[in-house]
């Protein structure tokens, strides 16, 4: 159990930290629409079914069943980091402590109605740190 808890902490730092180098966070819905937020006071929202994301510049709220990606960029680009894991195949959901809280047909499922926490997102041999604030 105290290993899980490490490597769930350990994983979160090393996101946090490479996270720190991309000054942009790029969204694409399913219709191909990109929205890009300069990460500065940055803070996401999730509530129910709406992902909001407010910066110093302004909010803007997508709907999670339209939203295709959320990535970081270093130009603005989608090109920079690529995901982890795939949004519309079938995930695990495990708490931080290693309790598996669930399976579920996509991502999007798995993340919906989350309280706050850390997440661990396994999907085959990937897995993923969610944080939920």
């Amino acid at each position: 159990m105290r290993k899980i808890c490490l490597f769930a902490a350990a994983a979160l730092c090393s996101l946090l930290l490479q996270a720190a180098d991309y000054p942009y966070l790029v969204f694409t819905n399913t219709a191909g629409t990109t929205t890009v937020m300069n990460v500065s006071s940055l803070t996401i929202t999730v509530s129910g079914n709406t992902l909001q994301v407010t910066n110093s510049e302004g909010t803007e709220t997508f709907t999670l069943t339209d939203l295709a990606s959320m990535q970081f960029s270093v130009d603005g680009s989608t090109t920079a980091l690529d995901n982890v894991l795939d949004a519309d195949k079938a995930v695990e959901l495990f708490s931080a402590t290693g309790v598996q809280l669930g399976s579920f047909g996509s991502l999007v499922e798995a993340v919906q109605g989350l309280n706050t926490g850390v997440y661990v997102i396994k999907q085959g041999d990937s897995t993923q740190t969610v944080v939920v604030k």
